[in-house]
């Protein structure tokens, strides 16, 4: 089932200009989420970062992988109209630059989750190559 910007906002507190999901693809509640970012050159960012040679802000990606695997924990019956919030990010590579016109296919997996504290592993991609990955704690209140 997909998931429209409408949804992706009844589910995560985010909104423009954070709101870094278009839609959701793929979910499996409290475990996983794909999701999908289609970037053009009017991103608020690719204005300063950097003039005449646009890049996504690596920061800005992991927020976008944070907040893919915000839904699928968000999605659960126990945490809905919760927040989740980072609690760090144990690692994070960055593999390619992502561009005005890329897509971004945003998978997070929980690979753990115990209370309201957990990590994901999350994988960014651009044309099936990795851009990003890192593994993120975070915590749900």
């Amino acid at each position: 089932m997909n998931y429209d910007i409408n949804d992706i906002q009844n589910i995560i507190p985010h909104r423009y200009p954070m709101l870094l999901i278009d839609k959701i693809i793929e979910l499996e509640e409290g475990k996983m989420a794909v999701g999908i970012k289609n970037l053009t050159m009017n991103e608020q960012f690719f204005q300063g970062h950097f003039p005449g040679n646009p890049v996504m802000p690596g920061v800005l990606i992991i927020e976008a992988l944070a907040q893919t695997g915000a839904f699928a924990i968000l999605s659960l019956e126990k945490f809905k109209s919760k927040t989740v919030y980072f609690g760090g990010i144990q690692s994070a590579k960055f593999k390619r630059k992502v561009l005005p016109g890329d897509t971004l296919k945003l998978v997070t997996e929980i690979t753990k989750l115990k209370s309201t504290f957990g990590i994901g592993s999350a994988i960014a991609y651009v044309n099936g190559e990795i851009a990003a990955e890192a593994t993120l704690i975070f915590a749900v209140e």
